[in-house]
């Protein structure tokens, strides 16, 4: 089948992407250093257009229907931790950047429910902590965690990652002005109050880039899916759910920034050679079948979604000694 994984230990794809439209693109900003740009030894011109930070976020935020705060339709079924605060909905390990060690699990009233559920002992049971993730919250098995409220060692790296870069850069500077329609004078020239509070007109500047090419990566590690130790059948689930993630984000995903709108011009795999990235619509068929599959056999919690409830009132979660089982 076009979604069984391929005998190899990665999957790199390469997606060129363009501009929506015109030919100028705002790439992520730093703090203290702004666009990270940087110079090959052939000379060209490069820039960090989106970082693996970001891609990572993105991947996870096209699983989540904001309009209906739950999961799109195809994933309906995966196994998640939903948030509540008074009765309401707060936020959820999808959303979370840290997912399931999100200080707003840690601080509910489920989260010794979880803790238990995934237990821990010392050295770390790579394939212990898997299956209890594949339970709770499969999405933390594609791109990483790190369950430091229970313990420093309960660790695993992202499966999928990804970057965008541009080659070929050149800044366009352009800005604008924030323009008060009352009085265009700051007090410093005898107007109504100071720019700081937002009085008067205030120019700004800003620098865009424009880009012989942009090309958005992204890796699928075949083998740290393998390394959980699941069935054949568990492992094409989380392959399958990482590859819909992929098209799905270059499908929908790619209005990055107001001023940063990317289209796809075409998508390549680069490894391994001769394999075919599936469908879209191959792919949210294979990955919601598999979701049905999974959690008629007991691999999935029942329910599927954990709700806990959050209290900002609530107490840290104690972190157990190293060595004791909890």
């Amino acid at each position: 089948m076009p979604t069984d994984l391929p005998a190899s230990s990665r999957v790199l794809i390469e997606a060129r992407l363009r501009p929506m439209q015109g030919t100028r693109f705002q790439p992520t900003g730093f703090p203290d250093i702004g666009a990270a740009t940087y110079r090959l030894a052939d000379g060209t011109e490069m820039l960090l257009v989106e970082s693996p930070q970001s891609i990572a976020n993105r991947l996870e935020a096209v699983c989540w229907d904001e309009a209906a705060s739950e999961l799109v339709a195809p994933l309906r079924g995966l196994p998640y931790v939903r948030v509540l605060q008074d009765g309401q909905f707060l936020t959820s390990s999808i959303q979370e950047a840290h997912r399931l060690n999100s200080v707003y699990i840690e601080k509910s009233d489920g989260f010794g429910r979880i803790t238990e559920e995934i237990g821990h002992t010392e050295p770390m049971d790579r394939r212990k902590l898997a299956r209890a993730l594949l339970k709770l919250d499969p999405n933390s098995l594609v791109h990483g965690t790190f369950l430091e409220s229970i313990s420093g060692t309960l660790r695993l790296s992202r499966a999928v990652s990804g970057f965008i870069e541009a080659s070929g850069v050149q800044v366009v500077a352009s800005g604008g002005v924030k323009n008060d329609r009352v009085s265009a004078a700051t007090d410093a020239e005898g107007g109504g109050g100071t720019a700081k509070d937002g009085f008067g007109n205030v120019p700004f500047h800003r620098d865009e880039y424009a880009a012989a090419q942009l090309v958005a990566y992204l890796n699928i590690d075949l083998s740290q899916l393998r390394s959980y130790g699941f069935d054949a059948h568990e492992t094409r689930f989380l392959f399958v759910l990482t590859l819909w993630k992929v098209q799905r984000f270059l499908a929908e995903g790619l209005r990055l920034r107001t001023a940063c709108d990317l289209d796809v011009v075409d998508i390549r795999v680069s490894r391994p050679d001769g394999w075919t990235l599936p469908a879209l619509s191959v792919l949210e068929a294979e990955v919601h079948g598999l979701i049905e599959q999974l959690g008629a056999s007991g691999a999935f919690a029942r329910p599927p979604i954990t709700e806990v409830s959050y209290s900002p009132a609530g107490g840290a979660a104690k972190k157990p000694k190293p060595g004791k089982k909890v």
